[in-house]
């Protein structure tokens, strides 16, 4: 696919797998790409569970990334959202996490983070994170495995 700025519009028509990407590009693109990497097989993680029927966060790639309230670039009223659809063309972090993207999708990138479900800066606590044992910390990220439920 081809480096290109956004525009709202297009936005619903992405295939699963550039959601994916601009999915990593807004919540982890500054962050290193182990980092990436372990947000990548978190959403993975979820996709699998749907999969199995053990989720509630929707069916495909696409709707997990975009299910409400999971990934604030996704939620319009969040600066992320407004960051993402302006991605600079030819921006490199965007080249990565398509790169990255494209491994998550293909099931050939390794899960560093333990099965987790849940992820977030280690600058933040969401109030679903508070008492609960990170299963991992890579670039800054706190991962956690989450019950479906």
């Amino acid at each position: 696919m081809s480096s290109h700025a956004m525009i709202p519009a297009a936005a619903h028509a992405l295939p699963p797998q550039e959601v994916l990407a601009l999915t990593l590009w807004a919540e982890a693109g500054t962050r290193p790409v182990r980092a990436i990497e372990a947000l990548a097989a978190t959403i993975m993680n979820r996709v699998r569970l749907a999969e199995a029927g053990t989720a509630h966060w929707g069916r495909g790639l696409s709707a997990i990334c975009r299910a409400p309230f999971q990934f604030s670039c996704w939620n319009r009223n969040h600066i992320r959202h407004a960051v993402m659809l302006a991605v600079p063309s030819g921006d490199p972090g965007l080249a990565i996490c398509r790169r990255i993207a494209a491994r998550a999708a293909s099931g050939t990138l390794q899960d560093p983070t333990g099965g987790a479900t849940h992820a977030h800066g280690a600058d933040e606590l969401p109030p679903w994170a508070i008492g609960r044992p990170p299963q991992a910390e890579i670039g800054a990220m706190l991962f956690y495995r989450v019950e479906a439920g």
